[in-house]
């Protein structure tokens, strides 16, 4: 017996067995990466976008919920100023889709960056419409000019099975200055996500409630987030107004006039 498998771009979808009303939409964002020269100037690489709209219209017109991953996310790098993950073209490329199927997108998940980040996608007028969480890695890793790395991390996201809707997440995460010096790997809960910031659920409303509450002056909220982003690994690390406002324009702002926009209200204000 013979077996041909095609592999066309390393993307695919999965409808979930044990939930039939729940499709896993896993994009291979590693096409759209700015080291990636082999698709350098191609305006839909291996018809990934093509091939998702395809997808998520069946979805749609099947009643389908939709979970989004990938590895590289969208939106803006929270530590680097108008920075977008990957290359601009494909990240305004990808709002535009997700906007489109927001009502049928019920969470987005991504990794790349070793930290622990939110974001929010927000429709044309403002009005926050999807959830997604950038997860840290289990590797540490830091480049010469970031000044700390992170603590290994695992999470788990709690959903209703009714509708798909996000309802809470509980990281772990293991601290690896004490599991050297002891050498015991020891993973301990570091946060459950509703519990530490006071908020209902993860739904897109909850979360940039809560990004308005990182804003705020000198919020303690922002100050745990922080902490949370590099994994526990050093809480003396000060995010000052330059980093605050990279952090806060990168959770809120996902294209490119919104984010734009956002880090030119916060140079005047601010005066960074």
């Amino acid at each position: 017996m013979c077996f041909k498998f095609v592999f066309i771009g390393g993307f695919y979808s999965q409808k979930v067995s044990t939930n039939p009303n729940l499709r896993i939409i896993s994009l291979n964002t590693n096409l759209y990466y700015g080291p990636d020269v082999v698709t350098l100037n191609k305006t839909d690489p291996a018809s990934q976008f093509e091939w998702l709209e395809n997808t998520l219209n069946v979805s749609q017109q099947n009643k389908e919920k939709v979970y989004i991953i990938a590895h590289i996310p969208v939106g803006y790098l929270p530590y680097s100023m108008s920075t977008t993950a990957m290359r601009e073209y494909y990240n305004e490329k990808l709002i535009d889709i997700f906007r489109k199927y927001s009502n049928i997108i019920t969470g987005q998940f991504y990794g790349h960056t070793h930290r622990d980040s939110i974001m929010i996608l927000s429709d044309k007028e403002g009005n926050p419409i999807n959830s997604l969480f950038v997860a840290p890695a289990v590797t540490p890793v830091k480049s010469v000019l970031q000044k700390q790395t992170n603590n290994p991390g695992i999470r788990l996201f709690q959903y209703d099975p009714r509708d798909y809707k996000l309802l809470d997440m509980l990281q772990f995460y293991l601290n690896l200055t004490d599991a050297n010096l002891k050498g015991v790997a020891n993973w301990k809960l570091e946060y459950i996500l509703t519990q530490t910031y006071d908020i209902e659920d993860l739904q897109p409303k909850s979360l940039h409630g809560l990004a308005k509450q990182f804003a705020i002056p000198d919020s303690k909220k922002f100050i745990k987030y922080y902490n949370h982003f590099f994994v526990s690994y050093d809480s003396s690390v000060i995010c000052n107004a330059e980093c605050k406002a990279f952090q806060i324009c990168a959770i809120m702002n996902l294209d490119h006039n919104s984010y734009a926009d956002c880090i030119k209200q916060y140079y005047v204000r601010h005066d960074l």
